[in-house]
């Protein structure tokens, strides 16, 4: 892939094609697979996705600590009894992405994508794009294909990890491989896809890493469900002709420097912010004498 984003923007542009087509050819140039080889590995990611998104809309899992139980559930009833304050599609967003996050902590199939913390945010906004709009599975392999690059980026300059670089580079990075891949998926330019991902990265930029004994349970749920909607609010901001004056290579080297300067409390140790609280450390005693038991 390119290390610039003006580099992809101006060869999209130049051969009038988008970002998948891009990470496409390059990822059959180095491997082994056929196109079709491929996009069947994709496809199978993409089952994982659609079952972990909804596993428990319907049914509760129970969870060792209890701290997320339901959620999904309880916003999928919500959004069938009552009129949400957002709406009725956002709100099913959310609880997709709470339902990945139920099923990883009760240990089922997830697509780490790109972390088991941040699971649930891709498979939600798929899904809830692909329901309001009647997407088929090319089309949502075509966004998987342009999360990858957008992911080529961020590893390129920042990371993934939340021991190194908090939950911006967790749920921020799923944020924003998730808002590229809905612009390009409804038919959006590579250069809206980029802003897309841009904004997502700006709107959480700083985010801490602080899970309740470490488990990516609490309150990597709740940044899951902010997450699907923060991808969605930036594809809806970029296709409306919204752009970040920074550009999206900048923006991931910033997330990088913001990830060295938090302090190592913030950074997955559940030391401090809420791991940090009398709550948290009450948990976290449990689950370490349980552990030694």
């Amino acid at each position: 892939m390119f290390n610039t984003a003006n580099e992809i923007i101006e060869t999209c542009n130049k051969e009038d094609i988008h970002i998948y087509d891009l990470v496409l050819r390059d990822e059959l140039k180095n491997s082994k697979f056929t196109e079709v080889e491929f996009k069947n590995e994709l496809k199978k990611i993409l089952d994982v996705m659609k079952k972990s998104s909804h596993n428990t809309l319907e049914k509760e899992y129970e969870t060792e600590y209890k701290m997320i139980d339901g959620f999904a559930k309880k916003l999928y009833d919500y959004q069938n009894e009552k009129e949400p304050i957002t709406s009725k599609e956002l709100v099913r967003a959310m609880a997709m992405a709470f339902s990945t996050s139920e099923t990883n902590a009760n240990m089922g199939t997830i697509a780490a994508a790109p972390t088991a913390g941040s699971s649930g945010i891709m498979p939600a906004a798929l899904m809830a794009v692909k329901d309001k709009y009647g997407l088929d599975d090319d089309t949502l392999i075509n966004g998987l294909l342009t999360s990858i690059g957008i992911g080529q980026i961020i590893g390129k300059y920042a990371t993934f990890a939340g021991a190194e670089g908090g939950c911006q580079a967790e749920c921020g990075s799923a944020s924003a491989m998730a808002a590229a891949a809905v612009v390009e998926m409804l038919g959006g330019s590579a250069e809206e896809a980029l802003h897309a991902a841009s904004i997502t990265i700006i709107n959480v930029m700083g985010l801490a890493c602080d899970p309740i004994a470490g488990l990516v349970e609490y309150p990597c749920t709740f940044r899951n469900a902010s997450g699907v909607m923060n991808s969605l609010i930036s594809a809806d901001m970029s296709m409306a002709g919204i752009k970040s004056i920074v550009p999206f290579d900048e923006v991931c080297q910033a997330m990088g420097e913001v990830g060295h300067l938090l302090h190592e409390s913030i950074r997955e140790t559940g030391l401090g912010g809420l791991a940090g609280t009398k709550t948290g450390q009450e948990i976290r005693a449990k689950f370490l004498n349980l552990k030694e038991d």
